[in-house]
């Protein structure tokens, strides 16, 4: 959420918070790169608050415009947090069920001394072949394996998707870059970066997430006119997004 602020110089970083109801909801207030004067709040899967501003904000006014919207960011904690209880650590091992393209697969480990490791999609499960059992092997394995599905899988639905993209005149460059706290990312010269486990979702939400990095392309805010053009080429894309981010904890091999 974009809320404008009074800009006065203050610290570049800082630990804040404020009051809403019962709980005291503590949040970072870090530097916004390319600032447009306004506060950009995000409430993460792990319950981290961070408000990025301009680095000259006033802290008064960061607090501000975080705690008009605190009933957001407390319903947000409050649906994360129930999420959070049903999540246990991954094992990596026989029986455990991954996602790929929205469905769910078990997955089955194979300990075969003389076979090449590697992972393959067959029968409804994933299968990891590894010389010896071990969790950060049959992890790394599957890693490899979503990166070379998500380069390609990905490739295509950008070309699909630059068919709706009209203002996009050339093919952007495309990078699959595993990140901590974001689907996607648009730099200011119209590279295009991709979280590799995104690959895991339904095919709507990686449109969804391509879609939103093209309209940035036009618009590199979240401006009026970057969401009338979401509201063209994707009409319904709010519930796409929803769903996106409720699936967090279930895609990503480690909470944000």
């Amino acid at each position: 959420m974009n809320v404008p602020i009074k800009p006065r110089s203050t610290k570049a970083s800082e630990t804040m918070g404020f009051r809403y109801g019962d709980e005291q909801i503590t949040f970072k207030r870090v530097k916004r790169p390319q600032a447009t004067g306004k506060v950009l709040i995000k409430v993460y899967p792990d319950c981290r608050v961070v408000a990025s501003a301009p680095e000259d904000a006033d802290s008064e006014a960061i607090l501000w415009a975080v705690k008009k919207r605190g009933r957001w960011i407390y319903e947000q904690l409050r649906d994360f947090r129930k999420q959070l209880e049903f999540t246990s650590p991954r094992q990596y091992i026989s029986g455990e069920s991954h996602y790929y393209l929205g469905k769910q697969y078990l997955l089955k480990v194979i300990e075969a001394p003389e076979q090449v490791q590697g992972v393959k999609l067959l029968r409804g499960k994933l299968e990891v072949s590894v010389r010896a059992k071990s969790t950060e092997k049959v992890k790394a394995l599957l890693t490899d394996w979503y990166k070379a599905r998500a380069k390609e899988i990905f490739a295509k639905r950008l070309d699909a998707m630059l068919e709706q993209a009209l203002w996009v005149e050339e093919r952007p460059q495309l990078r699959i870059l595993t990140m901590q706290t974001q689907w996607g990312s648009c730099s200011p010269n119209g590279r295009i970066t991709l979280n590799p486990y995104l690959v895991k979702a339904h095919r709507d939400c990686i449109d969804y997430v391509i879609l939103h990095e093209l309209c940035h392309i036009a618009e590199h805010n979240h401006s009026e006119r970057f969401y009338r053009l979401m509201n063209q080429v994707m009409p319904k894309w709010e519930k796409t997004k929803e769903r996106l981010d409720s699936m967090a904890f279930a895609l990503l091999p480690d909470a944000f």
